[in-house]
């Protein structure tokens, strides 16, 4: 069998790689792990040489290079369908595959005003009535979808999965950021935050040395993870 390999970008900021390195991890998917730091020099070389797209994350899986983080999972889960990558219930595997696609093409504005940022905490403010707009509904997602099919664990589906894989960079910039919700979802973020798999990136992250000033706020930060670098 021919060993996987996932590119990704800085483990710091890159929240779509993220999304495809936690699925191949939590799910004990082998694969060897290539970084290319983004918004650098070479960069665009460099990810051209490996992805159609020039973008991350991108697996190799022998002649096939396959770009998108959904596409990825979507390879993966049939690839490996004794891991139930999915929930295994049908319609909780529609939901699921909904709130997904929904996080895969939404929640712009609070992507854009809080970027991924794994070194760092700042204090809560208010970050404009587009970013409460997409909070309030990714709140209600996490609440409504633990009510509905979360029995039995801690994670939306209960048991961790592909949703929660797509959804875990928002939860870590709902904590970087210090933005209040619902006890539901804080304690759905908090588990999502102690995922072993997580736990692993973030430990990489925050040793990580380059620095992308886009993905950097503008604030005073209230606590500094980070132990090299910025």
């Amino acid at each position: 069998m021919t060993q996987l390999t996932l590119v990704i970008g800085n483990k710091l900021y890159s929240s779509w790689s993220l999304r495809a390195w936690l699925v191949m991890k939590a799910f004990g998917i082998a694969f060897e792990e290539i970084v290319i730091p983004l918004y650098r020099r070479d960069s665009k070389v460099r990810l051209l040489e490996q992805s159609p797209s020039g973008k991350v994350p991108l697996l190799i899986d022998g002649d096939l290079r396959l770009w998108e983080s959904l596409a990825i999972i979507e390879y993966l889960a049939e690839k490996h369908p004794a891991a139930q990558i999915w929930p295994a219930a049908a319609k909780a595997r529609a939901h699921a595959r909904a709130i997904s696609a929904e996080m895969h093409a939404g929640f712009i504005a609070l992507r854009n005003a809080c970027p991924m940022n794994l070194g760092k905490c700042f204090a809560t403010k208010d970050r404009g009535d587009a970013v409460a707009v997409d909070v309030a509904r990714v709140a209600e997602i996490f609440s409504s979808t633990r009510e509905r099919f979360g029995a039995g664990g801690r994670f939306l589906y209960g048991a961790f999965s592909a949703a929660d894989a797509m959804y875990a960079p928002i939860a870590t910039r709902l904590q970087t950021y210090s933005i209040v919700v619902d006890s539901t979802s804080q304690a759905y973020i908090e588990a999502v935050m102690r995922h072993p798999a997580l736990q692993e990136w973030c430990a990489a992250a925050q040793q990580e040395t380059w620095v992308i000033a886009a993905s950097e706020a503008d604030e005073p930060a209230i606590e500094v993870y980070r132990n090299v670098g910025a």
